[in-house]
């Protein structure tokens, strides 16, 4: 019988995304479930060690975000059924230095799921991914991204350090602009001010020695920073407001 480690709701928190986790060893638990319960916004609803309590958990609580660790997916077959048995969840993957490799990253992404990010990941990011996937239904790590496809029909590449030196947030900024985002948009997908989105942009201007947003875009692209595919571009997709029940 496969055994459910933790299902401790978040309580006294009325909106936010719910969050499960799939993980085989204890101290990545209960580090997790930590985070998760002192960060706003956010709801912890509990974790297995087991692909089989993964499916009978997420069939009877529905968690909005599902995190599986790659060790215990390494073919993405529960990753796969996951997000097939419940279509309105998010399934992020916690990708494991040994399974960093376009055969396995591309293989989660074919599956059906909404993300993959290193297991190694800092908290703060890892709780950005989190919330970016909630909002958009995708979140590619920069780390990642070079052997991945982006949402809608890019192909991003990480830029070289020495070539295009964008941190990661101006990274994702640049890949919003691309998409036709306003400033107020990517304020609310990457929770930070819209001051700070202008801060980045500014910086992104001058690393790309750009005259304007539509310039940069361009500069991206024949540099290889973004690199477009025969696809259509979907429209992007807003977040929607959170509100109290």
């Amino acid at each position: 019988m496969p055994r459910t480690i933790d299902h401790r709701a978040t309580f006294g928190r009325p909106y936010g995304p719910t969050v499960a986790l799939v993980d085989g060893v204890p101290l990545f638990r209960e580090g997790l479930s930590a985070l998760i319960m002192r960060t706003p916004g956010l709801r912890w609803l509990g974790a297995t060690d087991t692909p089989q309590g993964a499916l009978q958990f997420a069939e009877r609580y529905r968690p909005n975000v599902v995190l599986i660790d790659s060790g215990l997916d390494p073919r993405n077959h529960l990753s796969g059924m996951l997000t097939t048995g419940n279509p309105g969840g998010i399934v992020l993957v916690l990708v494991r230095d040994a399974h960093r490799t376009t055969q396995y990253v591309a293989g989660a992404i074919a599956s059906g799921v909404h993300g993959v990010i290193p297991r190694s990941v800092e908290p703060p990011q890892l709780i950005e991914a989190i919330r970016a996937a909630h909002d958009t239904r995708r979140y590619i790590d920069p780390s990642l991204a070079q052997i991945v496809a982006a949402p809608r029909g890019k192909l991003v590449r990480v830029p070289d350090s020495a070539q295009q030196p964008l941190s990661r947030r101006e990274f994702q900024v640049l890949q919003l602009i691309a998409d036709g985002l306003e400033n107020q948009a990517i304020a609310k997908i990457l929770y930070v001010s819209v001051e700070t989105v202008r801060t980045h942009v500014k910086s992104i201007l001058r690393k790309l020695a750009a005259r304007d947003r539509t310039h940069a875009v361009a500069v991206a692209f024949r540099s290889g920073v973004l690199a477009p595919t025969s696809e259509p571009l979907a429209p992007p997709v807003r977040p929607q407001p959170r509100t109290g029940t």
